[in-house]
């Protein structure tokens, strides 16, 4: 069948972080004890204010049609959350609510990509930014990071990376899958080469930013000096709230921009969830204090983490900011047998753990970095503890 199938399907990779999770659901139903530590999904319930928003949205009969660009007051508390979070100022019409952040950015690729046009893409990068920009006729163009420079872009290899063909730049931070933060000072570096260049828009994905372990907290590009209209910033609720399965994800940025978006989404799936957000409206309403306790419990277990792995010979860590993943080089085992598998990349190695240590994790390779594999740790401590306890003993 796949002859009938389109060439943008047929070049599409799948997902690698769902593809892991769908193969760790199908082992689990096989009857293995599968420790899942390849998706980025918070293992906490959601706080009890937001489901009686949602309670109450479906008493109150929120069962049509929302405006396509979102209900109108949730614009207004997405407005004033950037302005409390992020120090940016935005009218309704420079707003747009999707499903998702997913869905944010495929708006704005399909919005803004010609052919041939190039984005700039720092790595290790979110797995679905390449092939969404690919899949709108863009061209990836990767920037190496390692580990040494804890994974973020200098402004010497951004400006390196610039072309004539250079529509737009892409990043998240924090970062997933490093969980790397920059700082205010590193942004306004990239910013500064950004500026000799005005055509190029910057995309800017934060939706990871309430969870944040530095001392500074966290800067959003578009408020540096000569960022502000040329940025289109992302966020929603799936990972500060826990909120995943909600799929409500925003942007604010230029307004034609975001009419352009509004116009594709129009086409392609209308307006988000009318109960979703409802209920995110009492999300973002509320005082960033009443989620610091899921913030604090991810502070710990990434300390915990970072402990455990440190034990185990070969894997080269970094400590990171924010998010709730690490990014450990795991170079050091390419080349070697294990247990009669020879392991030549971070795909070998993700599955060699898979099959035996019972723990799913993701391969860096789908994130630009074939030298790393990624462990999100959104599980408990007792999954955690256990899960590199099996690690362990599958490497030794």
């Amino acid at each position: 069948m796949n002859q009938h199938l389109s060439e943008r399907v047929l070049n599409m990779a799948t997902s690698a972080t769902l593809a892991m999770a769908a193969k760790a659901r199908e082992l689990r139903a096989e009857g293995k004890d599968i420790i899942g530590l390849s998706l980025g999904e918070p293992d906490f319930n959601i706080p009890d204010f937001i489901k009686d928003a949602a309670k109450e949205a479906i008493d109150q009969n929120y069962s049509s049609y929302s405006p396509v660009d979102g209900y109108g007051d949730l614009k207004e508390a997405i407005i004033n959350k950037f302005k409390r979070d992020n120090g940016l100022e935005y009218k309704p019409t420079q707003i747009l609510v999707s499903t998702g952040a997913k869905q944010s950015l495929a708006n704005l690729a399909l919005a803004m990509i010609n052919e041939g046009d190039e984005v700039i893409l720092p790595a290790p990068y979110w797995v679905s930014y390449s092939d969404i920009v690919k899949l709108c006729g863009g061209i990836p163009v990767e920037v190496k990071t390692s580990i040494d420079t804890d994974f973020k872009m200098t402004p010497a290899q951004l400006d390196a990376a610039i072309t004539p063909k250079t529509k737009m730049m892409w990043f998240s931070s924090p970062c997933n899958p490093s969980g790397s933060v920059y700082s205010k000072e590193e942004l306004e570096g990239l910013a500064e080469v950004l500026k000799k260049h005005e055509n190029i828009f910057i995309v800017s994905d934060e939706i990871y930013e309430h969870i944040n372990f530095t001392t500074t907290g966290h800067t959003s590009i578009a408020s540096i000096d000569g960022m502000y209209d040329r940025t289109i910033t992302v966020n929603g609720v799936s990972k500060a709230f826990a909120m995943t399965g909600w799929r409500i994800g925003f942007i604010g940025g230029p307004e034609a921009i975001v009419k352009a978006c509004t116009k594709i989404q129009g086409q392609m799936t209308s307006g988000p969830n009318a109960i979703a957000q409802r209920a995110t409206i009492a999300a973002l309403n509320a005082p960033v204090s009443e989620i610091k306790y899921m913030i604090d419990k991810f502070h710990e277990r990434r300390d915990l983490v970072l402990g455990l792995l440190g034990e185990i010979e070969g894997f080269n860590l970094n400590v990171p900011e924010g998010a709730f993943y690490v990014f450990p080089n795991i170079s050091h085992f390419f080349g070697k047998e294990l247990k009669g598998t020879k392991i030549e990349n971070a795909s070998d190695f993700s599955l060699y753990l898979l099959e035996n240590a019972n723990v799913a994790t993701v391969t860096g390779e789908a994130f630009g970095n074939p030298d790393c594999i990624r462990i999100s740790y959104a599980a408990s401590e007792a999954e955690l503890k256990e899960a590199i306890k099996r690690i362990k003993e599958a490497l030794s």
